[in-house]
């Protein structure tokens, strides 16, 4: 071969001429772009503002009564109080500090909403990997009772379980779990059915692999990403569902604080003490607000459909 064919042919590595200094430089040039889709996915306005208010709400709740040590059950001051120094939020019909009340409403919040969401993760989960997995007559028998509770309203039906169960924080958790479970079953089911028919679950199946191996190892691993997002949407509707429990009087009873039954009480006192409804009403506005913003950011991140619109910037 000439030395013209050399420099012509196809494969040649042009940039050694250019000495080793320069080489590295000229090939970091010619990265793809889209080896650094990963870290743009990160770069999601909404899921950061959502990651941030989810936070902002925990470390309240966390840190909130070592911070602020008024008692929230304490008949410390004057009732019906405007917001001030003392109190940043008022007091209630009580004399109870307002600010206090919304720092406690907020533990119980993400306790109910952590819980009822489990219960809903947990059963769901194993009934949509069990009808997906199995198919056939296990399918039909499991999806047919998750189609009858989706027959009815859920909120409706958390209020019967709920009424049926008696008025108690567990028994509210217990409710919302239950009302939740056949949304997380449904996307299971879905998601295990498409991952079924990948190549590598059929080659687990050949080699000899158990059930319950395939279920563990290949099937749950690649159904975790919608999981996920549904976790962050379903707290969020969760901790809705609870105020709307409490502020029925079956959720978290006095005088344990919630941000339902805060409401409820303010409604007779609106129109002197409007603010005893302004701030768990905002409460429950941000908390919702930042889980559903958290989940939306989180789905364009771990869809792979949605992958490359977000990480090009939607060109």
């Amino acid at each position: 071969m000439s030395r013209g064919e050399r420099d012509e042919a196809p494969g040649t590595p042009a940039l050694a001429a250019a000495g080793p200094t320069a080489a590295p430089e000229a090939a970091w040039a010619l990265t793809p772009r889209r080896r650094f889709a990963v870290a743009n996915r990160w770069r999601n306005p909404i899921g950061i503002a959502g990651a941030v208010i989810v936070a902002i709400n925990v470390l309240l709740a966390g840190l909130g009564p070592l911070l602020w040590r008024t008692d929230p059950a304490e008949q410390e001051s004057d009732r019906l109080l405007g917001p001030s120094w003392a109190h940043p939020m008022g007091t209630d019909e009580l004399g109870r500090d307002t600010f206090a009340r919304i720092i406690e409403g907020a533990q119980v919040s993400f306790e109910v909403g952590a819980v009822s969401v489990l219960i809903a993760l947990v059963s769901g989960v194993l009934v949509g990997l069990l009808a997906g997995f199995y198919g056939g007559l296990v399918d039909a028998i499991l999806m047919r009772f998750v189609d009858i509770i989706f027959a009815f309203p859920g909120l409706v039906l958390a209020i019967v379980i709920a009424g049926l169960l008696g008025p108690s924080r567990t028994n509210a958790m217990i409710a919302i779990g239950v009302v939740y479970a056949p949304a997380f079953a449904r996307v299971t089911r879905g998601s295990v059915l498409e991952v079924m028919g990948l190549p590598f679950v059929e080659s687990a199946r050949a080699l000899g692999s158990s059930g319950t191996r395939i279920m563990r190892r290949h099937l749950l691993p690649n159904i975790l990403a919608p999981i996920i997002v549904m976790i962050t949407i379903y707290l969020s509707t969760a901790i809705l569902s609870e105020a709307a429990l409490s502020f029925l009087g079956l959720g978290t009873q006095p005088p344990e604080a919630s941000w339902g039954s805060m409401l409820n009480i303010s409604r007779t006192y609106f129109e002197t003490s409007p603010w005893m409804a302004i701030f768990p009403g905002l409460a429950i506005m941000l908390v919702v607000l930042g889980f559903n913003f958290l989940g939306d950011g989180l789905r364009d991140i771990l869809d792979p459909r949605l992958g490359s619109h977000v990480a090009s910037g939607g060109k």
